[in-house]
């Protein structure tokens, strides 16, 4: 398979091309990109819980590139965050962060998350087209994590720019230079709170680093850019989908409209549907391993295609059917394992408030645009739209 990302075809719907692999071999080789190495994709549901599970998978980047020679110079706090490393490092770290997300910590910020939300929609004129992407679905979780983290209100949009940038797929330059930006201000945000400090997440963080808790320097401002990112650039392309889902499925949509209370439980659902992570991050084997039948070499990287496996038949029957009645809780839209998203329980406040508000307060809003002119992002890691202009 080479880059599905440079077909519009495949953007717009790869679910066909996923289902054709995936009835041929659940994990089949994927051909490298110019410069890149060979590795292997997986597409069947089993096979990708069984990856994701699987301690002989390594996640550390830093082992794996070791005396390769990359013309890349991302900065060390975003090529080796939490995300890019194993256990012991990562029970450590992820230890210090799930503090965050707790249910009691997400309940104490829906309040904000509302008044957010409802600042946001009240930009919204009836009769006018309403971007949810770059009015909503950008600025509500950008705007909750960086009050998560203290980061001041004049510093959020150049936040929401670097973050952006990391995604700006084929332009290694820009996302380079954009690690560099974001690592550069998180440590001077630190420095900042050190000598004014507050009580937000990240002086939580810094106290730790501070204390006891074996928290280096750079880890604590890897963690920070790791946070603020993954934060959020899930999040807003959750949203967008899940609204258009919605949108192109109205007995759906009228449903949740009428019993907006509803919205939690169809959540799973809707996230399963169509995954806003594509496809999980690095991963590659430490030793020969077998899989769906199929045998991967030492030392190769493996793709596993979250939003393939979300579609797998033989987990989800009907599959391509948004059903709110399905149990879904099972979907991979969050990954599986000790490397599941951290903050799943935010992104859900965010989708379940955002989705209530709109719903209630524009009961006819429609697509602007037929679907099929939507414009998507061509990254293979992040599934999600450029823009959804909508009606009232």
């Amino acid at each position: 398979m080479t880059d599905p990302t440079k077909d519009p075809h495949f953007l717009r719907d790869p679910y066909p091309t996923y289902e054709a692999m995936r009835s041929a071999c659940p994990v089949q080789p994927l051909q490298a990109d110019s410069g890149g190495r060979p590795g292997y994709l997986v597409t069947g549901y089993a096979e990708a819980r069984e990856a994701l599970g699987d301690a002989r998978l390594s996640k550390d980047t830093a082992v794996f590139f070791a005396g390769k020679k990359s013309r890349r110079r991302l900065h060390p706090a975003v090529a080796q965050t939490m995300l890019a490393s194993d256990p012991p490092r990562h029970t450590r770290l992820r230890r210090l962060v799930t503090k965050a997300f707790t249910r009691r910590a997400v309940a104490q910020l829906r309040p904000f998350i509302t008044r957010v939300t409802d600042n946001l929609l009240d930009q919204w004129r009836t009769n006018e087209p309403f971007d949810v992407v770059a009015d909503l679905a950008v600025p509500l979780p950008v705007i909750v994590i960086c009050e998560l983290l203290g980061v001041p209100p004049a510093d959020r949009p150049d936040v929401q720019r670097w973050s952006a940038e990391l995604f700006a797929a084929g332009e290694p330059g820009v996302i380079d230079a954009a690690s560099h930006a974001m690592a550069d201000y998180m440590t001077d945000l630190v420095a900042d709170k050190r000598q004014d400090p507050g009580r937000s997440f990240l002086d939580r963080l810094i106290s730790a680093r501070d204390g006891d808790d074996h928290l280096s320097e750079e880890e604590l401002v890897s963690m920070a850019v790791l946070l603020l990112v993954a934060g959020h650039e899930t999040t807003t392309n959750a949203l967008g989908n899940a609204l258009l889902a919605l949108l192109q499925h109205p007995a759906e949509l009228d449903r949740l409209r009428g019993n907006p209370d509803e919205i939690p439980a169809a959540l799973d659902e809707l996230l399963r549907f169509d995954s806003a992570v594509s496809t999980a991050t690095f991963r590659f084997t430490t030793e020969a391993v077998t899989l769906g039948g199929t045998d991967v070499p030492a030392g190769t990287p493996l793709l596993v295609a979250l939003g393939a496996a979300n579609r797998d038949p033989t987990r989800f029957p009907a599959p391509d059917q948004l059903d709110l009645n399905r149990n879904a809780t099972a979907h991979l839209a969050f990954g599986h394992g000790i490397h599941r998203c951290v903050g799943a329980p935010l992104a859900k406040a965010e989708l379940e408030i955002a989705l209530r508000a709109v719903l209630a307060r524009f009961p006819g809003i429609s697509l602007a645009v037929p679907a099929e002119l939507l414009e998507w992002r061509r990254t293979r890691l992040v599934r999600g739209l450029v823009s959804l202009p909508v009606l009232a």
